[in-house]
């Protein structure tokens, strides 16, 4: 999840829109909601530099938000949409819009979790009946995992998906739950752990995804490197393969 917008901005259209007929197909009662910085240099991916030079640790997360936008593509019966950062106004969102016919949201907020509890309240209170959020930096979120999220809100309140490093990729809910966005220390591996105790202190019936790792360390990218070169590996697209395999080469001549 990701997004740091210097102030706060209302939506750019309006949710109820959303579930309007659209060229006489019946209106979606499922959104996924796609948190995603505009790839500027310097402002994603930051703690990937070094090694990568703030240019490529750009193209990189831009890949990544390719990927993502491209996997909704193929989802029945949901509408997807952007939040992105710092505006739905840069001109990579502007790109989006027309590449995917995609609505772009603002993010509104101080801090990811207001901005989250924002974008929930704003779906869940149109005409959406369940809603998912998710991150870009994640390569293994694909569309089965994203469809059996959505089944799993079928009998449970709420969903995560969590990460390796503590946090989670991925949340859904049924309604909004302001409370579980609340005092948690974002970008810190107590992130699922006390959402998941807020989640019980609420009463409230929660379903776990298969945990994933995000790429936000070099770490992360030497493994994430390691795994593009399998030729069996499904995960990445093309597009990610060939920028993680050229940004190998790079690193290399640079040590």
């Amino acid at each position: 999840m990701s997004g740091n917008p210097s102030r706060t901005r209302q939506f750019g259209s309006s949710p109820q829109k959303h579930g309007q007929k659209r060229g006489g197909r019946p209106p979606a009662s499922t959104a996924l909601i796609v948190f995603a910085k505009a790839p500027v240099a310097g402002q994603v991916k930051t703690r990937l530099c070094p090694p990568l030079t703030p240019d490529e640790a750009a193209s990189l997360h831009g890949s990544l938000v390719l990927d993502l936008l491209d996997r909704c593509q193929s989802l029945k019966g949901c509408d997807a949409i952007v939040a992105g950062a710092p505006s739905q106004n840069h001109p990579f969102f502007g790109a989006m819009k027309t590449r995917f016919k995609i609505p772009i949201w603002d993010q509104v907020g101080d801090d990811l979790g207001a901005r989250m509890a924002h974008a929930f309240q704003a779906a869940l209170g149109s005409s959406y009946h369940s809603v998912l959020i998710v991150g870009t930096d994640i390569p293994g979120i694909s569309v089965s995992l994203i469809t059996t999220a959505f089944k799993s809100l079928q009998d449970h309140d709420i969903v995560l998906g969590p990460t390796v490093d503590g946090g989670y990729y991925l949340i859904g809910l049924r309604t909004p739950v302001p409370e579980l966005f609340e005092n948690i220390p974002w970008s810190t591996d107590q992130v699922f752990s006390l959402t998941e105790e807020k989640i019980k202190a609420l009463g409230l019936t929660l379903t776990v995804l298969p945990m994933l790792r995000d790429l936000d360390t070099v770490d992360d990218l030497q493994v994430f490197i390691q795994d593009s070169q399998d030729r069996k590996n499904q995960v990445f697209s093309n597009r990610t393969k060939n920028v993680l395999q050229e940004l190998a080469k790079r690193v290399a001549t640079r040590e």
